[in-house]
């Protein structure tokens, strides 16, 4: 998987297509991901003691890792995602602009 938790990504398709945001969390095996404040779903909560309301909560859900795109840090545009090895190290790179990610 490209993506890691931290990076900026934009959704490319369904109801926030077009927006971006921050991965929250990353779920390598089963290849989904979570955005803040993106794929958002309505949550009901009933009244658990006396005289405590019910309530909707709105909560971000796993979308899948194919469904967004990294934005680069230098380019700022949606790009895929390239490696190179500098050393003993892999780096992510940009294949738009090709600076490291």
């Amino acid at each position: 998987m490209n993506i890691k938790k931290g990076d900026n990504v934009v959704m490319l398709n369904g109801k926030d297509r077009g927006k971006t945001g921050k991965v929250l969390f990353v779920f390598p095996r089963e290849g989904k991901i979570v955005v803040e404040k993106l794929n958002t779903v309505a949550r009901h909560l009933r009244a658990r003691k006396q005289g405590q309301k019910g309530q909707i909560i709105h909560k971000e859900r796993a979308v899948d890792a194919s469904k967004v795109m990294l934005v680069c840090k230098s380019c700022g545009k949606p790009t895929r995602v390239g490696h190179k090895i500098v050393g003993d190290n892999k780096e992510r790179i940009c294949k738009k602009c090709g600076s490291e990610n």
